[in-house]
């Protein structure tokens, strides 16, 4: 790809070899393709002639027999002529004999002319005229991609990237990112399809990454000039399950957890290693497998870990329960979501409503009035509300509570 500040001589020679080589390469291939199929027909040629002369050397073969066989016969009867009486009759006895037994008038049957192969070549002329317009819409020349990335936004563990189309006359059908390490390693496809953002998962912390889109136009197979690749990175470390916690099973980035059957009866709270969501961001749990509903289940956030709790569904949280229902506090809000299904997402958002007055030196640990405007989302609907606390927070953990196995969720 071409930016206007690498619009160079070198840049653009590098481009012209670009092209000769592929178009170079392209010939190869096309000239190999030809002839692998002209060996093929005329493989197909000699077949059919090695099973139509068969059967006339089978012909000649025999005619040929016939006249050795005639002309030793003759031969056989000029001896008896010229030999003396005593002999000629023993000599022309044997010569008659013969004569009856050969068939001299006996010839292979001449094939019918419509039965004699014909060797023919059908050849399409479409397929030069086919060529002719593929090669005359194949590739293109462009001084600017049509999509540039637009926005590079550190997430937990990932990047969130967003990109905009620049070319308002480019009709755009798909979109492809790909990621890459800034020091070493190929660029990877990370995702294809019609959304101008994308979550780039599993990414290290403090370690750039170069990120490049490009798009495919309508009706069109091939992609367009890659973006300006841009460096991005993250400093906040990975959402994460607390290991050890019974009931449950860990990926092993410990990003996903699956509700085993281990503790059928009780498995209690699996919250998050440390308090890593900050308001302001947006918290996801993928639902990747689905168990039996329970009134007890929660997904959610909370100010601290009790560890004798068996459910989000309790002071200083807030959660969906597999069913849909929206609590606060340990108790349940008239609006209520869809159930939690196979493939579901569901979003907590938050962001500080007043803050102040709290204490006099305005320590967050001091208490007083903090409040928060949580959203959650869940299908294509949310809740809105308000979320206060008897004191101030700058990071939540994140839990759930299944009570029954085969629940498997992933968070980021």
């Amino acid at each position: 790809p071409l930016s206007p500040s690498s619009l160079s001589p070198s840049s653009l020679f590098l481009s012209s070899q670009g092209l000769k080589r592929h178009f170079s390469e392209l010939q190869t291939a096309v000239t190999r393709l030809l002839t692998e199929r002209l060996s093929v027909l005329l493989s197909e040629v000699d077949v059919i002639e090695q099973d139509s002369v068969r059967p006339l050397d089978d012909c000649q073969k025999l005619i040929e027999h016939g006249v050795n066989t005639a002309d030793e016969l003759l031969r056989e009867g000029e001896v008896a002529i010229r030999c003396g009486l005593g002999e000629k009759e023993d000599l022309l006895g044997c010569f008659t004999k013969k004569a009856l037994q050969i068939h001299l008038d006996s010839l292979p049957e001449v094939p019918v002319l419509v039965d004699v192969p014909c060797v023919s070549a059908q050849l399409d002329d479409s397929l030069l005229y086919a060529v002719r317009d593929r090669v005359s819409r194949h590739g293109s020349v462009s001084s600017h991609p049509p999509v540039q990335i637009e926005e590079l936004q550190e997430r937990p563990g990932s990047v969130l990237v967003r990109w905009c189309k620049v070319d308002d006359e480019f009709a755009v059908q798909d979109y492809r990112l790909q990621y890459r390490r800034s020091v070493s390693g190929q660029y990877e496809d990370t995702y294809i399809g019609p959304e101008q953002e994308f979550l780039v998962l599993h990414l290290d912390p403090h370690t750039d990454h170069l990120f490049r889109v490009c798009a495919r136009g309508e009706g069109r197979t091939e992609w367009s000039p890659w973006s300006v690749p841009q460096t991005g990175y993250t400093t906040l470390a990975p959402h994460e399950w607390c290991p050890g916690s019974e009931g449950y099973i860990l990926s092993s980035r410990r990003n996903i957890a699956m509700r085993s059957d281990s503790s059928p009866s009780k498995a209690g709270i699996l919250y998050s290693n440390a308090p890593t969501y900050f308001c302001g961001q947006t918290l996801t749990f993928k639902i990747s497998a689905t168990g039996q509903v329970d009134k007890r289940d929660s997904i959610g956030v909370c100010v601290g870990c009790e560890g004798e709790a068996e459910s989000l569904q309790r002071d200083q949280a807030v959660c969906i329960s597999t069913n849909g229902a929206v609590f606060v506090n340990g108790k349940e809000m008239t609006n209520q979501l869809p159930s939690i299904t196979l493939g579901s997402a569901v979003t907590f958002d938050m962001e500080v409503v007043n803050l102040l007055p709290i204490s006099n030196n305005n320590n967050l640990s001091d208490g007083g009035n903090f409040k928060l405007r949580v959203t959650i989302g869940s299908g294509n609907r949310e809740v809105v509300f308000d979320w206060l606390l008897d004191q101030g927070v700058d990071c939540l953990f994140f839990g759930c509570s299944l009570a029954h196995p085969g629940w498997k969720v992933l968070v980021f």
